[in-house]
């Protein structure tokens, strides 16, 4: 076992498009304010776009390249890419490819060898398909790291909220907090929304709130403040790279 220590965390959402990529770049902005070496992770991405220096690179990928402090080798941040920008297990069979969660451990781990704190994240909501028998829970699982929730406030956030916490809580993964995301401006009762997940998902997730990221026409990872509490809580899930 290798003495290094590395913080990791697994960061889902309760829908796709609730901005869990502009919450992974924050993270990683504020843990790159205490460690030298963070870098992102894409675990599987679907949708490929020319990257500018002759490959192929997913938008997401390339947001979390930009939000790092540690460059590594294409097949370690993104070890799965897929070129359709559809359902993972969808995109993998068009491409005539299979996801296997062994390989995107190891890919894992090998970053965790380089790197003080990695943020990695899911496709997708918590149980997006990854094949006919594979999901991203049970890629969380194999991780088996904290996992940061983001909730996008919308209509119909309460429910999706409600089963993701429940769903992580089922397979007994550690929950290191959620994120509300306010990607709906025009959003009614947005408080009382908030106030509703405040009471429930300390419960649920007995974890704390760790950003609130208001709607950025431009988004901006930076403009997002992590509190140091929920810093700390984050901190509290350090494991050691094999």
């Amino acid at each position: 076992m290798n003495a290094h220590r590395t913080i990791g965390c697994f960061v889902t959402g309760t829908d796709t498009g609730v901005g869990k990529t502009l919450a992974s770049c924050g993270l990683l902005h504020a843990l790159a304010r205490h460690h030298a070496r963070v870098v992102g992770m894409k675990a599987v991405a679907a949708g490929a776009e020319p990257d500018g220096q002759g490959g192929w690179a997913n938008e997401d990928t390339l947001a979390l390249r930009a939000a790092s402090t540690l460059a590594v080798p294409p097949e370690l941040d993104n070890p799965v890419l897929l070129p359709d920008p559809m359902s993972p297990h969808i995109a993998a069979q068009r491409a005539g490819r299979s996801i296997e969660i062994a390989h995107i451990v190891d890919s894992y781990r090998r970053l965790a060898e380089q790197a003080d704190a990695v943020v990695v994240e899911g496709a997708g909501g918590f149980l997006v398909p990854l094949s006919d028998q594979l999901s991203g829970a049970d890629l969380a699982c194999a991780l088996d790291l904290p996992v940061v929730m983001v909730v996008g406030l919308r209509l119909g956030c309460l429910n999706h909220a409600a089963l993701t916490a429940e769903a992580i809580r089922a397979r007994g993964l550690r929950p290191a907090g959620w994120i509300a995301s306010r990607v709906d401006p025009a959003m009614l009762v947005p408080e009382e929304n908030m106030a509703w997940l405040r009471q429930h998902l300390d419960r649920q997730l007995q974890a704390p709130l760790l950003a609130d990221i208001p709607f950025q026409q431009h988004p901006d990872p930076r403009a997002t403040t992590y509190t140091p509490v929920s810093y700390t809580h984050l901190r509290a899930h350090e494991t050691k790279a094999n």
